[in-house]
């Protein structure tokens, strides 16, 4: 009987790359995504699914009431674009000046759309309900994810299932991991005040360069001597700003980075360590500083059960020829957030590019994907959630 819903998904895949494209053409950025949510919310009226608009914010939830008594099982997608110029040159290239899809979220979002509307035409396979999270701002921290579960998107939900498309694995590929997955992501920010001067005369000034500088060199330290080598971390500068003319010692420098972590304790770790070295360095040249330290989003830490069994489902896909378990990854996402509220897993979907001349990573201007892991992603959630709601009847 699962074949007629596969069989569906398949007849609707048009439908499923014509939504992506709108969507791609029609972008938004974190919590200004207010026309897209509108378009999700409208998408589900039209087909008399239940749905709750301005969730935590942008945030929209739909509900498919199966025909059987079970559990509820959730399936989340982002919408969000990011504040990038789309480069590419394809039919369906970005319209608003200064921002594009460069994650795949139009994807995600489309495959969930296609995915509810197939699933409420296959009632009859539901043993229980279906919960549908169209999530905004995961770009940005604080993110969407915590503000829609504090409005009650997991209310009564039993589990919950996510993935990624993946533009650096090929289509055909599902990428799983159990335990920590993706890393906490974390930003500082650390102002050093020094004392500004003419570039001749440095013996009367406090460089701030120079002592942004020797911070810059001994943050190295932290992972490579502090951080027990068998945990995963880093510590990036991504930014050193201190806009001079070419002959004045710098009065102030502002470096900006991440951290990223898998373990809470490595997490306060670094934070307590950035602070140290910051403040030794500082010591050492009588300067000043500015520390700020905010945490983003928690790691990603999948549940075991649920995970092998989204593992075995996608064994079954027939469009999947490789299963295997992923690295972990130091990107960060709030999925995390729903993770921590109830069992679940979040995995990646191959959508690499055929063409090498449109194979970019994610949040490059040229960024896209293989629409063929639509399918792929639809039919494996679906059957996910069909699956777990079978074998957890109550």
């Amino acid at each position: 009987m699962y074949s007629h819903f596969m069989k569906d998904l398949e007849d609707h895949y048009e439908e499923m790359v014509d939504i992506r494209r709108y969507l791609h053409m029609n972008p938004e950025v974190s919590f200004q995504e207010v026309n897209t949510a509108k378009y999700i919310t409208q998408f589900y009226e039209r087909i008399g699914i239940e749905v709750r608009s301005n969730v935590g914010g942008n945030g929209v939830v739909a509900k498919i009431s199966g025909e059987k008594q079970g559990p509820t099982v959730a399936l989340r997608a982002d919408f969000d674009a990011l504040p990038i110029q789309d480069e590419k040159e394809v039919p369906y290239k970005s319209r608003v000046s200064g921002v594009m899809h460069a994650c795949g979220h139009d994807g995600h979002t489309a495959t969930l759309l296609v995915l509810a509307k197939v699933l409420n035409k296959h009632r009859n396979l539901l043993h229980g309900n279906i919960v549908l999270i169209h999530q905004h701002a995961e770009e940005y921290a604080p993110g969407g994810a915590y503000s829609m579960i504090q409005d009650g998107c997991l209310d009564g939900v039993d589990i919950i299932f996510g993935t990624h498309l993946w533009a650096t694995e090929p289509v055909g590929k599902i990428q799983y991991k159990v335990g920590p997955f993706m890393a906490a992501a974390d930003r500082f920010e650390i102002t050093i005040n020094g004392k500004g001067g003419h570039g001749a005369q440095p013996h009367k000034t406090k460089d701030a360069i120079v002592i942004g500088s020797q911070v810059v060199t001994n943050l190295q330290q932290i992972v490579s001597r502090k951080v027990d080598p068998v945990q995963s971390a880093v510590v990036t500068v991504g930014s050193f700003v201190s806009e001079n003319a070419f002959n004045i010692i710098a009065d102030s420098a502002t470096l900006i980075g991440t951290a990223r972590s898998f373990d809470e304790e490595v997490r306060l770790q670094i934070e307590e360590d950035i602070k140290k070295v910051v403040e030794g360095t500082c010591l050492m040249s009588d300067a000043t500083y500015h520390y700020q330290y905010t945490r983003g989003y928690p790691a990603v830490v999948n549940h075991a059960d649920e995970t092998y069994l989204l593992k075995q489902i996608a064994e079954k896909i027939p469009e999947v020829n490789v299963v295997e378990e992923s690295p972990l990854q130091m990107g960060g996402e709030d999925f995390s957030y729903y993770l921590k509220r109830v069992n679940g897993t979040f995995f990646f979907t191959g959508a690499m590019p055929e063409d090498s001349n449109r194979a970019f990573p994610h949040h490059h201007p040229k960024f896209d994907i293989n629409e063929r892991a639509l399918l792929i992603a639809a039919k494996t959630l679906g059957m996910a959630a069909i699956q777990y709601q079978l074998e957890n009847v109550n």
